[in-house]
């Protein structure tokens, strides 16, 4: 595959695909330890018929973003919190952890290599990071791997969903996780296990899916890439609490900023059966930023939001805010955003 050429690119019709760019990260962990790698112009890897994570799904991944802003720069957001993401999935997995600080620092390495294709102020795209570890050591019986590749790849996109227009999702029959399994961790066969859910919510016309609690399939858990929230008639921030959904940085974002828009945010048991307490609901995370639900779709009974054309008031707030604070053009009080020196 040819390497994407800049010039090549459409900064407003970028989409959410993969381009090839310039420059990956790549480390070993081999003889106990991690074998100092640094930046690579591979964008290929290789492994051995019998590899780990080929047959026994030894594999964590983290989903991030690289921001410009207005004067030019480069803005990441609470890397720490990938970081630390990526090494609860690893302990879940029984693998190796990789260091924090070093993790963020070759996130940096990366964005800054392939700082030209950043997406400008304004076009509403960015850079997505996709760092993540496989189990490389053949194996033929289920144990952990003893070796790791640690990768970083970044590709420039357009808006998950463009423009904040509602969607329409419906309820899932399947479960996303196993009660107890491992939903917390951000990991490949999670999503593996969601493909057919989605497949057929697309081909039923919907934008996706929402899964219950795998245990009694009354409470709301997330949607298959995003966690939910929902605006009461009381004016308040509501979001799942649950033991089998994946811990967003996005939402534990929202909830500082809701707390501070004087939303009292809640993180409680959602019954799929009190969608009417909500005026406003939507979905967080990295690819989706915040996206409202137009309706939401439950046993063939279909319930809409505040609108299926236009963003709530609250919904296009909490967007404004959150997305403001990412380009730098709302103040960081918090501490969360990390320029990229150039």
């Amino acid at each position: 595959m040819a390497k994407q050429d800049v010039k090549d690119l459409d900064w407003s019709n970028l989409g959410f695909t993969y381009r090839d760019l310039p420059y990956s990260y790549n480390e070993e962990f081999k003889d106990g330890k991690w074998q100092n790698g640094g930046l690579t112009t591979k964008s290929t890897l290789t492994f051995s018929e019998a590899a780990e994570e080929l047959h026994y799904g030894q594999e964590v991944f983290e989903g991030m973003k690289a921001y410009r802003r207005k004067d030019g720069g480069i803005n990441l957001f609470r890397p720490d919190m990938n970081a630390k993401r990526l090494n609860n999935s690893a302990e879940r997995l029984v693998m190796q952890t990789y260091p924090e600080d070093k993790f963020v620092e070759a996130v940096k390495a990366v964005v800054k290599a392939n700082q030209e294709f950043v997406p400008p102020y304004g076009s509403g795209g960015s850079l997505y990071i996709r760092p993540f570890m496989v189990g490389t050591e053949p194996v033929v019986g289920v144990t952990a791997s003893s070796t790791y590749t640690f990768h970083i790849y970044a590709t420039p996109v357009g808006a998950y969903i463009k423009g904040l227009k509602p969607m329409p999702y419906v309820v899932s029959e399947y479960d996303r996780a196993a009660h107890a399994g491992t939903g917390q961790a951000k990991t490949a066969g999670n999503y593996a296990a969601s493909l057919l859910a989605g497949k057929k919510a697309h081909d039923a016309g919907y934008a996706g899916e929402l899964y219950l609690d795998p245990r009694e399939h009354k409470y709301i858990d997330e949607f298959s890439g995003a966690n939910f929230f929902g605006i009461g008639k009381d004016g308040k921030f509501y979001t799942p609490k649950s033991e089998s959904i994946l811990p967003s940085i996005t939402k534990k974002s929202m909830l500082t900023i809701a707390k501070d828009l004087g939303l009292d945010p809640t993180e409680t048991h959602i019954d799929i059966n009190d969608l009417d307490q909500f005026t406003e609901a939507g979905a967080m995370g990295t690819a989706a930023v915040v996206s409202p639900v137009g309706s939401l779709t439950y046993k063939g009974n279909k319930h809409v939001f505040f609108s299926e054309t236009k963003p709530g008031p609250v919904t296009q707030k909490l967007y404004d805010t959150l997305f403001g604070i990412q380009e730098g053009d709302v103040e960081d009080k918090y501490g969360w955003v990390v320029p990229v020196e150039l």
